[in-house]
């Protein structure tokens, strides 16, 4: 991304080289109070990271921009000064869009819009655009489109002229398409239809958990910052075909498959939609039957990327959003990835310290797996009971049950039938109960 700049600074304009099917040219814009301890992340870094989603989304970003204000202008976002800079470069550039590192109120978009030379997006239509290309299931495609109805419907009042001039550009991709200048009581009877569907939807995942759950299994959830590399882990982990991509939102769908772990019995590992700083809430409200798969976990397996300069603030953004939404309670294990493209170890160590703790691995390489599997082996092991059992040789669909949610269990044949002992899962027992003998 290029280098950003602050107020009345002067800023050389670098040129991202990108595939010859991106040609969109886009502007960057922060706003930040002045310099304080949070600036770094707060700003600089933060339009650094909307550089990233907007490459995702298919732009060439052409200049980035800070402005210091001590809050961000309630007409235009930033001064009107800052404005007629803007028009005139995006006339000398030729910028396609300019794009805000904040979520604009429906005024401000429009005074902008108003006075600069091509379109204006905010951050929010960016991260709901990155989710509309990424959409494949039919659940993923119908919350994308609800969140983006929501963003759009108090935005619709004075905007039927530049809202026809748009059609499949960054900010409008999904269902902006075919419905940016349908009427409030159309897009109105259309989130609803939405939510029913939405509504569908949870029912749906009720009646699968409710199956998992009959398996007693235990539920893993891998959760994290976005591009932390919780695909790759799961594929590690696995050995399945999934999608994996070095980019933001690779992955909107929850994916489930079944793990062994060493010291016996197997765990459900669940990868689900990535993090990021400033989540729009429409999303956060659109996603949120994919985001109850987290709530059933038994253990979240918080994915780190220990590689990235600001591994502690995404690690912050990740517990912050997992106190929003009521997951906090959940037992968190931390890991540490992509330890092969950290130099100096000693760097590892001293996230290890600040995290209180945490597995180093590699999901690329397969360094740590191991240490991983024993890590989550330990942690349900504390809840098993020593037991022996006696089933009759009539009952092998329970035999199955059992040594898939047991640990280190040996077998006896005898003429009554086999003699089951060793650690076993507390729910397993009860279920079983008439056939402990010890």
């Amino acid at each position: 991304m290029a280098n950003t700049c602050k107020e009345k600074e002067a800023c050389p304009i670098r040129i991202t080289h990108v595939s010859k099917d991106i040609v969109e040219k886009a502007i960057l814009v922060g706003v930040s109070p002045p310099r304080n301890s949070n600036y770094t992340w707060e700003a600089e870094d933060s339009l650094e990271e909307l550089g990233d989603l907007a490459q995702a989304a298919g732009a060439t970003i052409q200049y980035a921009t800070i402005q210091q204000r001590s809050r961000p202008d309630p007409a235009h976002f930033i001064g009107r000064g800052k404005v007629k800079e803007l028009a005139l470069l995006g006339q000398e550039l030729e910028t396609d869009l300019i794009i805000f590192d904040a979520e604009l109120n429906p005024s401000q978009l429009r005074n902008l819009e108003r006075h600069l030379p091509c379109r204006v997006i905010d951050r929010t239509q960016l991260i709901l655009d990155i989710f509309a290309q990424r959409a494949r299931s039919r659940e993923g495609k119908i919350q994308v489109e609800l969140a983006q109805l929501r963003y759009l419907l108090p935005r619709l009042t004075g905007r039927g002229v530049e809202l026809s001039r748009l059609g499949g550009t960054i900010g409008t991709r999904g269902p902006g398409e075919t419905k940016l200048e349908i009427d409030r009581r159309r897009i109105r009877h259309r989130i609803k239809v939405l939510e029913g569907n939405i509504k569908q939807i949870k029912g749906q995942r009720k009646v699968q958990r409710q199956r998992r759950q009959k398996t007693y299994t235990p539920v893993v959830s891998l959760v994290g910052y976005t591009n932390t590399g919780k695909s790759t882990l799961l594929k590690a982990l696995t050995g399945t075909r999934i999608f994996i991509a070095d980019q933001p939102f690779a992955t909107l769908d929850p994916t489930t498959r079944r793990v062994s772990l060493p010291l016996g019995g197997e765990i459900l590992l669940t990868d689900t939609v990535g993090f990021i700083r400033q989540l729009p809430a429409h999303l956060i409200a659109a996603f949120r039957a994919t985001l109850e798969e987290i709530g059933q976990a038994d253990l979240l397996l918080e994915i780190v990327d220990s590689s990235h300069p600001r591994a502690m603030e995404q690690h912050d953004e990740v517990g912050k959003l997992l106190v929003e939404l009521d997951l906090a309670k959940i037992p968190r294990l931390i890991v540490l990835n992509k330890i092969d493209l950290v130099n100096d170890r000693q760097t590892i160590e001293g996230l290890k310290r600040q995290l209180r703790g945490g597995v180093a691995i590699s999901a690329l390489t397969g360094e740590g797996i191991p240490s991983l599997l024993r890590s989550i082996s330990l942690h349900f092991s504390r809840r098993y009971k020593q037991a022996k059992l006696e089933l009759p040789y009539s009952a092998g669909n329970i035999r199955s049950m059992i040594l898939n949610n047991s640990l280190q269990v040996k077998e006896k044949f005898s003429a009554k039938g086999i003699i089951m002992e060793g650690i076993f899962d507390p729910i397993t027992l009860s279920q079983v109960e008439k056939y402990i003998v010890e």
